[in-house]
Formats: C-alpha cells, structure tokens, sequence
C-alpha cells in the first residue's frame, strides 16, 4: 500500500472513531411543551434546544416536542418528576391548582411591585428568586426538579371584545375567558369567567359562548384568529404585565449531567430568554400593524379604573393568600423587598418610555395605539 493511501486509509479510520466516540458521548434530553408547535412560545423552546446543539458541539441536544407529543399538555410537570420526560418547557400559572405560590414564579397576576419583565428577571438571579422556586418545587411540592425561567411572554394585552368597554361597569355580567389566579381576581371584580386552552377560544366566540378572552396579545394573537371574530383589542393589561415561563429538568437526570453541561444549559436559558424576547418585540410589532391595517381591528387603551382597580383586587387576595399560606409570604415579600430598591430607583433614573417616543412617534388620538409615519418625519425634520 502506498504512504499516501495508508495515510488516507488512516485519517478515515481515525475520523470514523472520533465520530462514533462523539456519538457515544452525547446526551439527548427527551423534553415537551405546554404549547403546540403553532405558536410564537413553542418557538422560544426550539431556539433553546437548537442553541444547546450547537453551542455544546452536539454533545448535549434537546428533543423538543410540541404539547401532547407524550402527555396532555398540563401532565408535563407530573411527567417529568417521574421521569417520564427528561424536562418540560411551561408556566408555572398552570400549577396553582398544587400551590398558589406557583404564580410568583411567573411575576404574578399583578403589578409585580411596579417591577418590569428585566427587574423580575434581577429578582430571580440576583435577589433569591431561583433558589426560592428551586426550594418550592423541591421541598413544597415535592417534586424532584430542576428549574430554570427561560420564557418571558409579556407584557399580555388586556383583552378582546365583542363591545367597546369605557369602565368597570361595561365588563361586568360579560363572560371571557381568563384562567388561573387572574381569573379569581376577574370574578372578585364582577366578570363571569370561562377556563379553556387557547384552541377552543376562537370556536367559542363564534358560537356566542363568551363575550371576551384574554390570552396574550400581538403575535400569539393574530395566529389565534381573533381578529376574525372580535374588532375590540384593549392594551395594556396588569394580570400578566410581567410573565415568565420555565424550563423544568428532572431532578436525577440533571445531576447527571456533566458540570459543564448544566452551566451550559443555564447560559443559554439565559441567552434565550433575552433573543427570543428580543424578536417577539418585533413580532408584536409587526402584528399591531396587520391587525389594524389589514384586519380593521380597533385598538385601544384600557381604561385606567379598571387597571388601578385590578392591581387593588390582586393586593387583597393576595394578602389573604399570604395569611394562610407561609411560603407564598415569605416570596411575596421577597419580590416587594427586592422592588422597594430597585422600581423606585428605575422610576427616577430612567426616562419614561413615552417621552422620547411620543417626540418621535406623537400618537394620533389618546385612545389609538397607532401614529401615522409622516408625523414623526415631520417632527424629525
């Protein structure tokens, strides 16, 4: 045999090696969300498991499934304690039927202390919020997890309606769709409300079934078809103003994997959570446009009575939650401590988002989220 085929020979022998020893090495997670594949949040998690492939060089990667791939969307949590999955990409909101605590997690169903989606974020890595999570899944529920927040869906509009609302009264009697702990607080309020998944909503409304539905906003909306049912859109809301989602590793399954491994899953939870975040932004953007130029959807500001009279509904429950329940307290208090330093500091330091905005982007009417273009030319020029 010739040097120069022995030496070719060799390097494919070699090569063939490397890559069945690569092969040998990885690791697959075996992971499914809470949404199906359709939606903007399921994006959030195939960016995550994309990430890991490729920033672990294919030695760690992500099986991502869409909800009901394995288990019916809200069993996620249940499957992976029992290591029926490797992990789960959720919200913590659909556990508050195990622990009303759960919806700290996600910011909770009010003003979050005037805290925004970035100083929620702070709280979690920099005032104890992790490690509280990590403690409530753990040692609360029971639950042999690990958990990670990776998917911040807000801020959420207010709502669609069949009728334009101007108070508190015009809402109530009205029947929507709400779920969860902002539910409680919509019927402490006067709403008749309906709990469905986010596919049965649209069907409903054709049928007259409910007045109103709250699910997201923007994007996540128009791929819904509201759009093709309601042409009242109100925003902002309070009841997810901040909302963070999760990512859920079981318990055996992450202390398996190798140090390098887990600080990698950490690092990029945390780079999706900004990119991803990033581009939904726009995505919104991009859908308010469509929605009122191609559509003729109206949208519109939310009452302000209503929105002050949310976040006062929201303090009384929660106080009477806290009262009885010592865990949701004491993380309660640590989001008011960790807010008492930093919104006040923010409010003062920072501008107001409106005030650049409105110089460049002067709004056309107080009630309409929409400013023509040659207005803001003519105040550049």
């Amino acid at each position: 045999m010739r040097p120069f085929v022995r030496s070719a020979f060799a390097l494919a022998c070699a090569a063939s090696f490397a890559t069945a020893a690569q092969a040998q090495q990885s690791t697959t997670l075996k992971m499914q969300a809470t949404w199906p594949a359709s939606l903007t949040l399921y994006e959030n998690f195939t960016y995550f498991a994309d990430r890991i492939n490729k920033v672990s060089g294919g030695s760690l990667k992500i099986d991502a499934m869409p909800a009901g791939q394995v288990v019916p969307a809200f069993e996620v949590l249940d499957a992976t304690h029992k290591k029926v999955l490797d992990g789960a990409h959720s919200w913590s909101g659909y556990w508050v039927g195990k622990s009303k605590t759960a919806i700290l997690f996600t910011g909770g169903p009010g003003g979050t202390f005037g805290m925004d989606m970035i100083d929620a974020l702070g709280w979690m890595h920099h005032g104890g919020g992790i490690e509280l999570a990590q403690e409530f899944f753990n040692k609360e529920l029971k639950l042999n997890l690990h958990w990670i927040p990776i998917l911040p869906s807000g801020p959420q509009a207010f709502g669609w309606f069949k009728r334009p609302i101007k108070n508190l009264a015009d809402f109530k009697g009205m029947k929507c769709r709400q779920t969860g702990m902002a539910a409680e607080i919509w019927q402490r309020m006067g709403m008749t409300t309906v709990n469905m998944p986010g596919g049965e909503i649209i069907p409903s409304a054709q049928r007259g079934v409910i007045d109103c539905a709250e699910w997201v906003g923007g994007v996540e909306d128009l791929r819904l078809g509201f759009q093709n049912v309601w042409k009242y859109h109100y925003t902002p809301g309070m009841h997810e103003n901040v909302t963070i989602g999760e990512v859920v590793i079981n318990g055996d399954v992450w202390k398996s994997l190798k140090p390098e491994h887990q600080e990698l899953v950490k690092s990029v939870a945390a780079e999706t959570f900004v990119i991803w975040w990033a581009k939904w932004q726009k995505q919104n953007a991009d859908a308010i446009k469509e929605l009122q130029e191609k559509h003729g959807v109206r949208i519109l500001r939310t009452p302000p009575e209503i929105l002050v009279e949310f976040l006062k509904t929201w303090d009384i429950i929660a106080k009477e939650e806290a009262a009885k329940n010592p865990f949701f307290k004491r993380v309660l208090e640590s989001q008011r401590q960790y807010a008492a330093v930093v919104v006040p500091a923010k409010r003062f330091y920072f501008p107001p988002y409106s005030f650049a905005a409105n110089y460049y982007w002067p709004e056309k009417a107080a009630g309409d989220a929409k400013a023509p273009a040659d207005k803001a030319e003519a105040k550049k020029k």
